[in-house]
């Protein structure tokens, strides 16, 4: 069984955390195709959107990944998650499923609360990530309140620093929010520490997209 991991950050810290979490779900036998390429983020960034070019380079990676033999592929970059929605008549006609890392996440979250507060240091991974939330909310009959939680500042601080801001901005959700999302699979390590602090559901998307992974490859018969 191949697995295809998609990254457009290439934090050791998230590379990390992801692949314990498919090793978990999928087993130490599985073997993991780890494409990067942090340049798409960055033409993001820049643009504001998910220009041509990124889309085409993520898409390029999805090939590559398919070439080496992936089975599944798993989209990390929330950023670029509408870059896998496009991609899905292409990956049923391949056989080779594409998987959001945060799609299913967004369901808990409609799932288990009203206001949805949604954490992301970036607004383009803000808007995109919404756009899911309201999506999933609309398929499953529901109606749904977003709250932004634009995380300003966080470039350029450790993992400490980025832990205590991520959490002073969390209490400002305090009163307002049933669940916190965080947007941006980087930020799963304060997922415990800001549930306790706040009392507020959190939620991550690393196990989700992990969990999503093992039931697309069942779905197949791996």
């Amino acid at each position: 069984m191949k697995a295809g991991l998609i990254y457009t950050s290439t934090t050791p810290e998230l590379i990390g955390l992801v692949e314990r979490e498919v090793k978990k779900d999928l087993g130490s036998d599985a073997e993991l195709i780890s494409l990067t390429n942090p340049e798409i983020l960055e033409e993001v960034k820049r643009a504001g959107y998910v220009t041509k070019k990124a889309a085409a380079d993520l898409i390029t990676m999805y090939m590559e990944a398919i070439r080496q033999g992936a089975d599944a592929i798993l989209n990390i970059c929330s950023s670029v998650g509408e870059v896998a929605d496009c991609m899905q008549d292409a990956a049923g006609f391949l056989g080779v499923p594409i998987v959001r890392i945060d799609e299913e996440m967004c369901r808990e979250a409609v799932r288990r609360g009203r206001r949805i507060g949604v954490m992301a240091t970036l607004e383009t991974t803000l808007a995109p990530t919404k756009n899911t939330i309201l999506r999933v909310a609309r398929e499953s009959g529901r109606r749904v309140e977003l709250i932004d939680g634009l995380v300003e500042g966080a470039f350029g601080l450790d993992q400490e620093q980025f832990r205590r801001l991520m959490l002073q901005k969390a209490g400002e959700l305090q009163g307002r929010a049933d669940v916190i999302l965080l947007a941006q699979g980087s930020m799963a390590y304060v997922e415990a520490d800001m549930e306790k602090d706040t009392g507020i559901i959190t939620l991550s998307s690393p196990r989700f997209g992990a969990a999503a992974l093992k039931r697309a490859l069942r779905r197949k018969g791996l």
